[in-house]
C-alpha cells in the first residue's frame, strides 16, 4: 500500500503534505512584535498560608524579533512553553519582560488601554470544532469582532465585509447564514480564520491551526495562510510540533523546551544542520529519519 499505491486517490493521500517555502519578508520590513527576556513564572503555593515555596516557569528568558511578512514558528514538544509564549505575547496572561507593538510598549498597558490593539493582534485557535459557537451562523461568528471594534459600521457594511471574509478564504459569501454544523473540518478552519481576517490584523498567533485536520487539508490551509501573508503583509507567530507544516510556513524557528530557548535560526538552518540533540530528535520524530542520541535527548 505505501510503496507502490495503484489508485490515484491513494497516491493522492500518500502524497498529500505542505510543501513549498514561505514567502520572504523585505529587508527593511518594520517590526511588529518584539520581546526581550520574557518570563511566564506560575507560583506554586503550599501550605494553610499558601506561600510561594517555588515557580513553574513556563517560559524563562524568551527573546523574539518578528517583522511584517514573517513568519516565526515556535517548536517543541507538549508542555515546552509554546502555546503560554503566545497567550503572554498577546497579553492575555501576565509576564515579565518588554513587549513592544509596532515600536509602542504595550507590556504595561491595561486592559482598557489594549482594547484598541486587539482587533491588530488577532488568534486561529487550534480545534475548528470547538473555536466556533454551534447556537451562531457563521455570518454571526465573523461579525462579532467588528460589531465590538467597529460599531460605527450598519448591518449591510458589515454583512458585506463579512462576504468579503469568506471569499477570500474560499468559501461560498452567501453561506454566511449556515451553522459551522454544515462544513467540514477544513471549512470550519477558513471560517476561523475570516473570523480574524475581517478585522484586517497586522499580527496573528497561529496555535497549531492544522493539527485537527487530514494531511490534505493542511496542504490547503498552509497555502491559505501563506497567500494572506502575501497579501496583506501578515506577521504570524506560528505553534506547532508538526515539523512538516513549520518547514513550509516558517521564515524563522524557535525550539522551546522546558520554557527555555533550545536552538533558534533561519528556517533552512534548523532543518538542514541542527545543532542540538533535542532539536535533532523532533526531526527524527517528525521525518522518519534515524537519530542515534535519543538516550541523550531523554536526559
Amino acid at each position: 500500500m505505501f510503496q507502490r499505491p495503484q489508485h490515484p486517490y491513494t497516491r493522492h493521500l500518500l502524497s498529500a503534505e505542505p510543501k513549498g517555502r514561505p514567502p520572504e519578508a523585505a529587508p527593511n520590513a518594520p517590526v511588529v512584535l518584539e520581546t526581550d527576556d520574557l518570563k511566564v513564572w506560575f507560583p506554586i503555593k503550599k501550605g494553610m498560608l499558601r506561600r510561594t515555596v517555588d515557580h513553574i516557569k513556563a517560559v524563562d528568558g524568551l527573546s523574539l524579533k518578528l517583522r511584517a511578512g514573517e513568519t516565526l514558528g515556535v517548536v517543541g514538544e507538549s508542555g515546552s512553553g509554546k502555546t503560554t509564549l503566545g497567550l503572554a505575547l498577546l497579553r492575555l496572561v501576565g509576564s515579565n519582560g518588554p513587549i513592544a507593538y509596532c515600536g509602542k510598549r504595550i507590556d504595561a498597558l491595561g486592559s482598557t488601554a489594549m482594547r484598541p490593539l486587539r482587533k491588530e493582534m488577532q488568534v486561529v485557535f487550534q480545534d475548528p470544532y470547538g473555536s466556533l459557537s454551534p447556537r451562531l451562523s457563521v455570518g454571526q461568528i465573523i461579525e462579532e469582532g467588528l460589531t465590538i471594534q467597529s460599531p460605527q459600521l450598519g448591518w449591510e457594511e458589515r454583512r458585506a465585509r463579512v462576504g468579503a471574509a469568506l471569499k477570500e478564504v474560499g468559501l461560498d459569501p452567501d453561506h454566511q447564514d449556515r451553522y459551522p454544523h454544515e462544513f467540514s473540518g477544513g471549512q470550519r478552519q477558513r471560517i476561523a480564520i475570516a473570523r480574524a481576517m475581517v478585522l484586517e490584523p497586522k499580527f496573528v498567533l497561529l496555535d497549531e491551526p492544522t493539527s485537527a485536520l487530514d494531511m490534505s487539508v493542511q496542504a490547503q490551509i498552509v497555502d491559505l495562510l501563506r497567500d494572506l501573508q502575501r497579501h496583506h503583509g501578515l506577521a504570524y507567530l506560528f505553534i506547532s510540533h508538526d515539523l512538516k507544516v513549520v518547514r513550509a510556513l516558517s521564515n524563522y524557528v524557535v525550539v522551546l523546551k522546558n520554557g527555555k530557548v533550545v536552538e533558534e535560526g533561519p528556517s533552512e538552518q534548523i532543518f538542514k544542520q541542527p545543532r542540538e540533540a533535542y532539536t535533532r530528535a523532533l526531526l527524527a520524530a517528525s521525518f522518519d529519519l534515524a537519530v542515534t542520541d535519543r538516550a541523550a535527548v531523554a536526559t
